[in-house]
């Protein structure tokens, strides 16, 4: 297991890319399996997760050759059906959660798909069942073999268009049962489907394979089913919470970071969200810099109520990033709740910096009211354990702005979502040893 050690307080300064965006590369790989012919891939982040998945996706027989750092190009002509039922492809599938986004393509190409349930974050439950009731609304019928083992097979021989309303607005469900319906047969309508920028970038990318798709970044998306999907150049979008990750860091460190080519117009609400905390973020063309700040001022609402920061379905406040907010809240100017909604285990890293010296009051396990310090108390180093991806990097911005050398235990996690994160903060004058 490797760690890392930070010693905090340094300023930074410099220029910093964003990787690719990690959640939209683990829907556009997965619709790779839809055709038969060469698609290239480029801007895809070198990250735990992603590797993992094109490694499943070589193992099951896609051809796949790496055309640039980050550049890749991907032939699905002879897919390994066999593969599925193997020790590996089910080890492989358990340790993934993007693995699920598997199930749509095989379904609509080949009639049959199986899955463990896949793994992941541990954030709290995060069900399926969006996924399973959209591609059973297709014409899937799902085997459920004890308690985490899915087999799906299409009676018909082929999937059918049909319409549905969504319990949820899944990203990760919408990309599966919309890889499902490109090639049905007939006309799919999909209501409360999701439309974060990463799904209207699968939309456009199965777009330019053939695909009919109308309705791209809206909650309603109209298929018309096509008999078969062709090649395409594909670029990812910067990754969002990278982004929001970075601005984050530049505040609560004090430091003036430039962050460069953000696809600005894509971040949604993210800039506005973190102006409200009172972090002055100025636009140069398409990158975003982050001037040095001593202190920053929450902001409330007209009535002076307490401000409260929530996620929500795009376009609202994209929930990933609320770990980020709530650290940076430590040392602002003010007091702010934050109220993760969607996942009822994603707060619970906050003893970790309660420890560290900041005030926060857990509510409940989707609250926390953040009494900011204003930096009259700094936060202190300590040993410290990361639950998940987006709490890791949390806690590393706490580290970096902590008195002291904090040591940040189980930063695989971490691995699974920033690629190369300490060398890259290093470079901008951070103080990361990875042992």
């Amino acid at each position: 297991m490797a760690a890392f050690e930070v010693r905090g307080g340094q300023k930074l300064h410099g220029e910093i890319i964003p990787q690719g965006a990690k959640n939209e590369a683990l829907q556009i790989l997965c619709a790779v399996l839809l055709s038969p012919e060469p698609i290239t891939i480029s801007n895809v982040p070198n990250i735990r997760d992603v590797n993992k998945l094109i490694e499943l996706l070589r193992d099951m027989g896609v051809k796949v050759g790496q055309l640039a750092p980050d550049t890749y190009m991907f032939q699905a002509e002879d897919v390994r059906l066999d593969y599925l039922d193997t020790p590996e492809f089910v080890a492989q599938a358990r340790e993934l959660r993007g693995s699920v986004m598997i199930l749509g393509p095989l379904l609509a190409r080949y009639g049959r798909a199986q899955l463990p349930k896949p793994g992941g974050d541990k954030i709290g439950r995060r069900p399926l069942d969006t996924h399973f009731v959209g591609l059973e609304k297709l014409g899937a019928h799902l085997t459920l073999e004890g308690t985490d083992f899915y087999r799906l097979n299409v009676p018909a021989g082929k999937l059918q268009g049909a319409s549905m309303l969504l319990d949820e607005a899944s990203v990760t469900g919408t990309a599966n049962i919309v890889m499902a319906a490109v090639l049905a047969e007939g006309t799919t309508t999909i209501y409360n489907a999701a439309c974060e920028p990463y799904l209207q970038q699968l939309c456009r990318m199965l777009v330019r394979m053939g695909a009919n798709i109308q309705g791209i970044g809206s909650n309603l998306l109209t298929i018309e089913g096509v008999a078969s999907l062709g090649g395409t150049e594909h670029r990812m979008l910067p990754d969002m919470i990278e982004i929001g990750s970075f601005i984050g860091l530049a505040a609560m460190t004090g430091s003036a970071i430039t962050i460069k080519d953000c696809q600005i117009p894509e971040l949604g609400i993210i800039p506005d969200t973190f102006r409200k905390l009172g972090i002055q973020l100025e636009f140069r063309g398409d990158d975003i810099h982050i001037p040095a700040q001593e202190h920053y001022q929450l902001g409330t609402y007209l009535d002076g109520s307490i401000l409260t920061v929530s996620d929500h379905t795009w376009p609202g406040f994209t929930p990933d990033l609320l770990s980020i907010i709530l650290v940076v809240a430590t040392q602002a100017r003010g007091t702010v709740l934050i109220h993760q909604k969607m996942f009822e285990s994603r707060l619970f890293f906050v003893d970790k910096l309660i420890d560290m010296g900041a005030q926060i009051i857990l509510c409940d396990p989707h609250r926390a009211t953040v009494i900011g310090l204003d930096r009259q108390k700094t936060l202190n180093g300590i040993t410290m354990s990361s639950p998940d991806i987006r709490a890791g990097v949390a806690l590393l911005i706490a580290a970096l702005s902590a008195e002291g050398t904090s040591k940040i235990l189980n930063v695989e996690q971490i691995d699974r979502g920033y690629q190369n994160i300490d060398e890259r903060l290093n470079a901008l004058g951070a103080d990361i040893r990875r042992v």
